[in-house]
């Protein structure tokens, strides 16, 4: 849970570290992990076992490349 807490403090330490020019519109995707815990807690993916990790990175790749081409057809 204390990871999830810390997560708007982690955002805002990664904005300030790289200058972002529009913060408030740059896009950040949380992947939980560990699937390998026991009880109702469990995920949907696994770093350890490698259950749906490269499913979860091409799903962010696509909306990523999504997001892209929605910009490059506003800037035309």
């Amino acid at each position: 849970m204390s990871t999830f807490d810390n997560l708007n403090n982690w955002k805002e330490e990664f904005l300030i570290q790289t200058s972002r020019s529009d913060p408030e519109n740059f896009p950040f995707v949380v992947l939980g992990n560990n699937i390998d815990v026991d009880g109702e807690n469990s995920r949907v993916t696994s770093t350890k076992e490698g259950v749906n990790v490269e499913e979860a990175f091409q799903c962010i790749a696509k909306d990523a490349l999504k997001s892209g081409e929605e910009e490059d057809m506003t800037i035309k």
